[in-house]
């Protein structure tokens, strides 16, 4: 009996090696070896002996497969299948070969537009892409199953961030930056000791920010409350100096305030500038929110209103770009309270939430949270997000407080809900099968994302795990603590309920009748899926509205491949962000913010709204309405203005998309110029602001939006 091997060459059939791997199959599902396996094992091979025959190696392991799936034990069956599998994707050609090739070489635009603040063209983040591809490969061939590949691939899921997944990383962040400074940190092996002034701290937070976000790949936030207390020390270090210089109390007092002024200028500069030239290992700077909530602290409100005022100042003159003209850096995001003590015009603070306005109107930032809404839906809490928009649920720590810095999300999988609808064909009981069976795929593909976590070491990032970023665990620690029980998060994320919805029942979701509730339906539909596994596994499932900066053009292609071009629905090259209006509907600012709200109340892991904007430099009381009306009405929002500047003529209004042979291209209305390395565009990409330019996906969506608000006043009707 002979078998021919896969090269053509025919070797002679030695059954010990059958017996090898049906009792490897065995061993991996019992975890050791049994009688039984070694007489299931013994017999398969028998059997395939007795067929006196010559075969392929495929059709040996079909009969081995069969055997298996007659017995008592399929799912022995099953590991084998999957050992098959794995076997195979070893055996093919290496997959990363002529992604590498293109990456180093530019050719091909799906790197040069992945990530809207990457240079693909930059050495730095070359290096991470390289890495990534190689990820990549090992994850699709190692690390996931088969049907969750084949998904992914599909489009019909998105396993997000496949390209850290080989290494134990986890998404985001809330840096517990106020332990770290206060108790001290070590950054590649040296100890940061406690700060004694204002200036000190903010150069060593930049460092910790540094380290922390090369540590992990999604975004990060820290608060400006931490650093509040060094700017009393600063003051208090000044008045001293004078004090014993013989300066009479109120001279000292006077003199201690100018030089404490220019040191929070000294400061904030530092940090702005240390951010935006710094690169950390993804390639890119910082992915970092910067947090401003008054209400955060009771002892330095006073200090906290004077670095709020200064960062918002110097963002306003924003950062000079290559040729020496001021332009809208993308980091860091800022975020912005409205409370109480700064919405209303007779408020202590009223003077920084005109500043805030006035911002946004000319560099983007900062977004706006709503304390009053906010609280009513955290339990009466008030913290950030994590970089652009996933959020924490409530935790209490040992003594009963709830604690947020210091806490992460642990990654994200997407379920596309328009391949969900066209699927079904419009058929309303086959939509709720296939959503089952869909959100149990993304289940286990979360499980794999929190399955790679468990049992990381500690030692694996310090900074994070052993000096204060996230935990003060112990060398060769496991994190596995941290985990579970709520301490961290871990996403289904949702994208295209617009589409989703307008395709079931004709209607947008904005319809406030048989649209409006629909998308609740599947909002609440998702929740009670999180919030089943939750309980099951002790594992913080939380639903998030996806933000897919270069997967909606993949979602898009790949439905348009599968369901064909669909009036409304396939018939760009986009589809929306997770609950949001669609981008063409011509709606006003606050009815939209209005109808969103109500899903994103259900979006307990994260989401932002939206409302594009004209520009609004000589309209700041108009934007002042909008956020008022954010406070009111929902917990997070963003205006999305413009910000450009072409550096052949020195024009700084808004750079034009315009379609040149079935290609978006930026050009410039004043020169015709459409040299991007020679224009400096900003763009809300998805909650953050972009810089690097985006796939022709993500750049349509960006064409075809609706503007809201607009510079004029409006009319009353009679």
């Amino acid at each position: 009996m002979t078998v021919q091997k896969r090269d053509g060459r025919k070797v002679k059939f030695d059954k010990e090696k059958i017996k090898i791997a049906v009792l490897k199959a065995f061993i991996d599902v019992d975890g050791e070896e049994t009688a039984y396996a070694k007489e299931k094992a013994r017999d398969i091979a028998n059997y395939i002996e007795s067929l006196n025959k010559s075969m392929t190696v495929e059709e040996i392991q079909d009969q081995v497969v069969n055997k298996l799936m007659a017995s008592i034990r399929k799912d022995v069956a099953t590991k084998y299948i999957e050992y098959r599998y794995r076997r195979k994707l070893v055996r093919e050609s290496n997959t990363t070969d002529k992604s590498i090739l293109e990456l180093i070489d530019g050719v091909n635009d799906y790197w040069n537009s992945e990530n809207s603040n990457k240079s693909a063209s930059v050495v730095t983040t070359q290096r991470d892409y390289l890495a990534g591809i190689t990820s990549t490969d090992i994850t699709r061939r190692f690390l996931l199953p088969e049907d969750v590949v084949q998904a992914h691939d599909e489009g019909t899921i998105h396993f997000h961030d496949a390209d850290y997944f080989a290494q134990h990383m986890h998404n985001c962040c809330l840096i517990n930056l106020d332990d770290m400074l206060q108790n001290g940190t070590v950054i590649n092996g040296t100890l940061i000791e406690k700060p004694h002034r204002f200036l000190t701290a903010m150069t060593i937070a930049t460092q910790i920010i540094t380290a922390v976000t090369s540590s992990q790949y999604g975004g990060a936030t820290i608060t400006l409350t931490h650093l509040a207390p060094f700017v009393r020390d600063s003051y208090n270090r000044y008045l001293k100096k004078y004090l014993s210089w013989g300066f009479a109390g109120k001279e000292s007092i006077e003199w201690a305030k100018k030089d404490l002024q220019k040191e929070i200028q000294d400061g904030v500069q530092t940090f702005q500038y240390q951010l935006n030239s710094m690169t950390n290992t993804n390639g890119q700077s910082p992915f970092l929110s910067v947090f401003m909530y008054i209400g955060e602290t009771k002892e330095y409100k006073e200090e906290l209103a004077m670095i709020i005022h200064e960062m918002l100042v110097q963002r306003i003159e924003g950062l000079k770009n290559e040729v020496g003209v001021y332009i809208t850096p993308a980091f860091p995001k800022l975020l912005y309270v409205l409370e109480e003590d700064n919405i209303h015009e007779d408020s202590k603070y009223w003077y920084l939430t005109e500043l805030a306005s006035m911002c946004t109107a000319k560099r983007l930032v900062p977004d706006f949270m709503s304390e009053k809404v906010m609280k009513r839906l955290k339990n009466g809490n008030m913290y950030p997000v994590m970089g652009c928009r996933s959020a924490l649920t409530v935790w209490h720590d040992k003594n009963g407080q709830p604690k947020f810095y210091g806490r992460f999300n642990q990654g994200v999988v997407t379920i596309n809900l328009v391949d969900l609808a066209l699927s079904s064909e419009g058929d309303f009981d086959r939509f709720w099968e296939l959503f089952e069976e869909r959100t149990e795929l993304c289940h286990k593909a979360l499980k794999c994302r929190h399955e790679r976590l468990e049992g990381t070491l500690s030692d694996a990032a310090p900074i994070m795990w052993q000096y204060g970023a996230l935990a003060r665990l112990n060398k060769h620690q496991p994190i596995d603590e941290l985990l579970h029980n709520g301490y961290s998060t871990i996403s289904l994320g949702y994208a295209g309920l617009y589409e989703c919805v307008k395709y079931m029942t004709g209607k947008s979701h904005t319809d406030n009748a048989e649209g409006t509730v629909f998308g609740l339906k599947i909002m609440r539909a998702l929740n009670d899926k999180c919030n089943q596994w939750k309980k099951e596994e002790r594992i913080d499932y939380s639903l998030y509205g996806t933000p897919i900066e270069s997967t909606t053009y993949k979602f898009a292609k790949c439905l348009q491949k599968r369901f064909g071009v669909i009036e409304g629905i396939t018939d760009k090259n986009y589809i929306t962000n997770s609950y949001h209006v669609n981008v063409r509907e011509e709606i006003d600012p606050f009815t939209k913010l209005e109808i969103e709200s109500k899903f994103q109340e259900l979006s307990p892991g994260g989401a932002i709204s939206y409302i594009e904007s004209s520009n609004m430099n000589d309209n700041i009381p108009a934007l002042l309405e909008v956020m008022k009306f954010i406070y009111e009405n929902i917990m997070y929002a963003e205006i999305n203005t413009k910000s450009d500047y072409c550096q052949i003529c020195g024009y700084d209004g808004e750079i034009q998309i315009v379609k040149d042979n079935d290609e978006l291209i930026w050009e410039c209305p004043n020169c015709k110029n459409r040299d991007q390395d020679k224009m400096n565009i900003a763009r809300r990409t998805c909650g953050y602001i972009g810089s690097h330019y985006w796939n022709q996906g993500r750049t349509q969506e960006i064409a075809e939006r609706f503007v809201h608000l607009d510079d004029h006043e409006y009319k009353e009707c009679d």
